[in-house]
């Protein structure tokens, strides 16, 4: 992750094009939360790469070229000029693959299970241990990297994420003050909030347009927050997939697009799920946070969110969640 932070902010003008007969266009990259993010000269995102998934077609050569690994028709060429940005994308791909297992642990991983399997009785073998134990032995990166293609995979149905340098920093200050890793708003397929693994949550662009108050939106991405450690997105993921996915991510460390995609639209499809109120206060009161603007927001009656509206009265003063400015350029984030 030190890798990544490091490029974080690291831009470069390319050549790109979506298949072989395509004309290449002038586009610019740049590295996100373990992606490599293709935009038009207008800042609007045409691509994400999978860092760990980019190879290079031509290594040691200038113009370098890069393409998605399996896809060599889709090129993105970085002139003479951009070694560094071409350096940097080595860098983060060695770093990341160096955070993976190896397959050699991998194989042994296996035979490990199997046997304890075989001593315990088969127990382990049980959908539910299996999933479990996965869920928990992956290491952080990969998630990130799970949940961007996850996201990659869900632009069809859900449009592409919005953007603006202004809502892009309102964003980072909202997830620094709700506790999460990531925010990205969606124009459109899911109903309020979602989780990916690797801690980023999705808000829906009606949830920011349908309500005037920071507070609110603050309380959304809170909730969602709590939803995802109480259910963590992986774990979901390899239950919502099914045995066959678990058993795929243990051998090979990777995801079908198949099973991204399904797990995109299953997110797309349900509504979230609800939180014991005691849950809420307390993850609300740890983050310093009033809960009435979205209890009022979930339940206008304010009947089934009376105790956390209620809890406000044992928090004192709070900061604004943002500044006008700030929160302006957040509810117009997708109209830019």
């Amino acid at each position: 992750m030190t890798a990544l932070n490091k490029y974080q902010r690291l831009e470069a003008s390319a050549l790109w094009r979506d298949q072989a007969d395509a004309q290449r266009r002038e586009v610019i990259a740049s590295i996100g939360d373990a992606t490599l993010v293709i935009s038009d000269m207008q800042d609007r995102p045409l691509a994400h790469w999978s860092i760990p998934a980019i190879e290079r077609a031509n290594p040691g050569k200038t113009p370098a070229i890069f393409h998605p690994y399996g896809d060599p028709e889709e090129t993105l060429e970085l002139p003479e000029g951009e070694e560094e940005f071409v350096a940097a994308i080595e860098k983060l791909r060695k770093a990341i693959h160096k955070k993976e297992p190896r397959s050699g642990r991998l194989r042994t991983g296996v035979f490990v299970v199997m046997a304890t399997a075989i001593v315990a009785g088969g127990v382990f073998w049980l959908p539910d241990a299996l999933r479990k134990h996965l869920a928990s032995v992956v290491p952080d990166i990969n998630r990130v990297v799970i949940g961007q293609d996850i996201l990659a995979h869900s632009e069809s149905f859900t449009g592409t994420p919005c953007r603006s340098d202004a809502a892009d920093q309102a964003l980072k200050d909202l997830a620094k003050r709700t506790g999460v890793a990531e925010i990205v708003v969606l124009p459109g397929g899911i109903r309020e909030t979602a989780s990916l693994p690797g801690g980023t949550v999705l808000l829906a662009r009606s949830i920011l347009e349908d309500h005037d108050d920071a507070a609110v939106i603050a309380g959304y991405v809170a909730a969602e927050g709590l939803r995802s450690e109480l259910r963590a997105p992986l774990d979901y993921l390899l239950e919502s997939s099914g045995l066959g996915t678990s058993f795929r991510l243990l051998t090979t460390g990777t995801l079908t697009p198949e099973i991204l995609s399904g797990f995109a639209e299953t997110l797309s499809t349900e509504a979230p799920f609800d939180i014991e109120s005691s849950a809420l206060v307390e993850h609300f009161s740890s983050l310093n946070l009033k809960g009435a603007p979205y209890g009022y927001a979930v339940d206008i009656s304010g009947e089934s969110t009376i105790d956390l509206i209620e809890a406000d009265s044992l928090i004192g003063e709070v900061p604004d969640i943002l500044d006008a400015r700030s929160w302006q350029a957040l509810q117009n984030i997708c109209n830019s």
